[in-house]
């Protein structure tokens, strides 16, 4: 049991500081420890999908809180936004509907950033943001704790196991960003989420 703590404490930790430095694999480490989960305690994979969605929800405050201080010009100071062409799609879509925009964002791989700095930017209130981003961030747990589990069934051992998801996740967000990477050249007002770091 202390070392399920450990695990979940740990998951905590990576899950909501690679929501505020995007180069950190959170999926990855969430479809992980659902693998170990699986593998040691079955029942905990549950706690992991909670405690993954509390990281990513903590990290998102701290981000979103960042970006309403700091705007554009600290998210181009991070490298947070690589391209500013890139903002003015995401803030047409967010001024139409700002709710589903925000679920979509976090099961989008690279998808969050440009998102949450482009409600920033437009003021979007903290009371939406918050009510939003609660169901993206369990759905998001949820899809990589999915990955770890169906990754860690095929195989008897946990490395084994966790291997896979980790092959699985990286499939799924190269595949998504090649697919919005086709789709920004065919239309450059849909380049909103290639060309950005997965998380």
């Amino acid at each position: 049991m202390i070392g399920t703590l450990s695990t979940l404490s740990w998951l905590f930790l990576v899950v909501s500081f690679g929501a505020i430095v995007p180069v950190v694999p959170t999926g990855a480490a969430v479809s992980g420890a659902a693998v170990l989960a699986m593998h040691t305690h079955p029942l905990t994979v549950v706690l992991v999908v909670a405690v993954g969605a509390a990281g990513a929800y903590a990290g998102d405050l701290v981000m979103y809180a960042m970006c309403r201080a700091g705007g554009e010009q600290l998210a181009r100071r991070l490298r947070w936004l690589r391209d500013q062409d890139r903002l003015s799609p995401v803030k047409d879509r967010l001024q139409r509907s700002q709710v589903p925009v925000l679920l979509v964002s976090r099961l989008v791989p690279g998808g969050r950033v440009p998102v949450l700095l482009a409600a920033a930017v437009l003021g979007l209130s903290w009371r939406t943001f918050v009510v939003a981003n609660a169901p993206a961030c369990l759905l998001w747990a949820v899809l990589y704790a999915g990955i770890g589990v169906a990754g860690g069934s095929i195989f008897p051992e946990p490395w084994q196991g966790l291997l896979a998801a980790i092959f699985l996740v990286l499939l799924v967000s190269q595949t998504v960003s090649l697919v919005n990477r086709r789709r920004a050249a065919r239309d450059p007002t849909d380049a909103s989420s290639a060309d950005a770091p997965s998380t």
